[in-house]
């Protein structure tokens, strides 16, 4: 909720314009504005008693004051000077403000005493960012950050209010605007942009990926692996079958029922699809429940039952990445 409303905040700063501030007292500093935006200049101390000086860019004059009195203002449409702090204010900033500004202050005879620069830099604040998460093929997690708006972003990413982690991060590009998890990580993921007049973050809660494995049923007596919390797709049957009615059952227990290729009954439809075009039996969020010995019963159109044949599934913890599946897990090996 706080991220959420800190963007709103930004976003509601950048629409009326972003407004910055720099302590140009000491000669050779740096100072960003947000193009659009308004930068206040902290020029000299407000107790300062200089009889004169004058602020130049680019060797142009376009301030002018004399015994605290603003003599000239080139910029006056949409600039202000408050001789009581010292501070210079410019508004409505575009990328020509960008350069050296150079204020030059002289003593009662007018002579020199003083000169020191400093640089602005106009950026165009970050508006808005967008986080594109996926799930890759053994359970890592891709994140994407992208942002719209913005000069010279950089990027933060957080888990849980925390800096991610060796053991939670699989890789970083060299831009840091993609990140890949590995499978065990989860929480809620923080994409922050920034630059020097802007810092956009984005939120988003991740849970861990679930792994998806085949299997192919069509044998008796058929092993069958899955990764709890992922998905599992078994081949029943071949594509061409034509088989009136058929049933699978759970231990003993029926959970899909299809006659003449409609679907008539299946009990954990909720997490499950069958595909009729391919014979093949998915069930998503797989948990240890799940295991355990499969029937696949077929019958002809007058019910009277033709094959029967059985697979047994086993659901196991994935730790760290799941074999391929030209070697299937040993179930009473853990996963490396």
């Amino acid at each position: 909720m706080e991220a959420v409303l800190g963007l709103m905040l930004i976003l509601l700063g950048v629409s009326h314009g972003v407004e910055t501030h720099c302590d140009g007292r000491q000669d050779g500093a740096q100072c960003y504005g947000a193009l659009g935006g308004s930068v206040d200049i902290q020029l000299m101390d407000s107790t300062s008693e200089i009889s004169r000086y004058r602020l130049l860019t680019n060797s142009l004059v376009i301030l002018f004051v004399r015994n605290n009195k603003v003599i000239s203002n080139t910029i006056v449409h949409r600039s202000s000077f408050f001789p009581r702090n010292g501070k210079f204010r410019i508004n409505n900033l575009s990328r020509n403000d960008s350069g050296d500004y150079t204020l030059q202050t002289f003593d009662s005879d007018g002579r020199s005493s003083g000169v020191r620069t400093l640089q602005l830099f106009i950026q165009a604040p970050v508006t808005s960012v967008l986080m594109v998460s996926e799930c890759l093929s053994q359970g890592e997690r891709r994140v994407s950050c992208s942002y719209e708006g913005g000069d010279s972003p950089q990027y933060s990413w957080t888990l849980d209010g925390r800096t991610l982690t060796d053991a939670e991060l699989l890789s970083v590009n060299n831009e840091d605007d993609i990140i890949t998890l590995k499978q065990h990580v989860s929480g809620h993921l923080v994409c922050s942009v920034r630059n020097n007049v802007s810092n956009v973050s984005k939120e988003e809660k991740i849970s861990t990926c679930g792994v998806e494995t085949y299997c192919d049923g069509r044998q008796d007596g058929a092993q069958c692996y899955g990764a709890l919390g992922g998905t599992v797709n078994i081949q029943l049957m071949d594509r061409t079958s034509e088989i009136p009615i058929y049933k699978l059952l759970k231990n003993s227990s029926t959970i899909l029922i299809v006659r003449n290729n409609i679907v008539l009954y299946n009990t954990i439809a909720h997490r499950s699809l069958f595909f009729l075009s391919n014979r093949t039996f998915r069930i998503n969020n797989l948990s240890i429940t799940d295991s355990g010995k499969y029937t696949f019963q077929t019958f002809d159109s007058d019910g009277r039952s033709s094959e029967m044949w059985t697979l047994q599934l086993f659901i196991q913890v994935i730790q760290c990445k799941l074999r391929p599946p030209t070697q299937p897990l040993d179930p009473t090996q853990p996963v490396l």
